[in-house]
């Protein structure tokens, strides 16, 4: 049973920096692509940051210069770097598994798996 559990959300004020981690098990993640996705109440679920199993990301231009993903294949790991934080930043993020394609998309309706999500709060 795949699971995915996000952690490192909390408040920051704006400018400030937050790093979102996402710890799986009962996969092998360096296979699929990875993602973080995140959603406001009464919105679709949008794409933050992906990444393949080479390593290459695609980042939406809203947090393009200012967000990082990246992922540990060794420790079944996946993060967000979250620089220079906007009031706009103020949403709920969900870590997500592709779980059958290495191709990253920022589509979450590409992805089989998600975590619970950690909500993140940036004060202006």
């Amino acid at each position: 049973q795949v699971q995915l559990v996000e952690s490192g959300g909390g408040s920051v004020e704006s400018g400030g920096s937050l790093r979102l981690s996402c710890v799986t098990s009962g996969t092998t993640i360096s296979r699929y692509a990875m993602g973080w996705f995140r959603q406001a109440p009464g919105k679709q679920r949008e794409g933050v940051a992906v990444i393949n199993n080479a390593g290459i990301t695609k980042v939406a231009d809203s947090v393009k210069g200012r967000f990082t993903i990246s992922r540990d294949n060794d420790k079944n790991m996946l993060y967000l770097q979250m620089n220079k934080q906007k009031p706009e930043d103020t949403v709920m993020y969900y870590c997500a598994e592709d779980g059958e394609c290495w191709f990253a998309s920022l589509k979450s309706w590409e992805y089989a798996y998600w975590g619970q999500g950690t909500h993140v709060t940036a004060s202006s």
